[in-house]
């Protein structure tokens, strides 16, 4: 894979909110990194990193059925996933963050999908 799935900056930023979860802060993070499958229509908004591993991510996943969850993800298998046509899991370089994961959350469930 030629491409990164998190920059180093996305990696702190991620681990930094991981941290205040594990803290038992009441946390409700702006996503910080969008992955997806360009062959696939499965896209995983990230918010946090447990610091006990800096693999286990948290956020929103809409594997494309309908049903997008609030969930826990390995970065190491997302590595590893390529979808039908042999494409590898993808970073979106222009991801911004226009809302909170909950708000993500509410409107993709509310659509059946992550809408932006």
């Amino acid at each position: 894979m030629t491409q990164a799935l998190i920059t180093a900056e996305e990696r702190a930023q991620l681990l930094s909110n991981g941290q205040a979860r594990v803290a038992g802060q009441v946390t409700d993070p702006l996503p910080v990194v969008r992955l997806f499958t360009p062959d696939a229509h499965v896209t995983w908004l990230l918010a946090s990193l447990d610091p006990a591993d800096s693999d286990t991510a948290y956020g929103l996943i809409d594997l494309g059925l309908g049903m997008p969850e609030l969930g826990h993800v390995k970065l190491s298998d997302l590595a590893s996933i390529v979808g039908p046509r042999q494409q590898p899991v993808m970073r979106d370089q222009y991801f911004q963050a226009t809302r909170m994961l909950s708000d993500y959350a509410r409107i993709a469930q509310a659509n059946g999908s992550i809408v932006d």
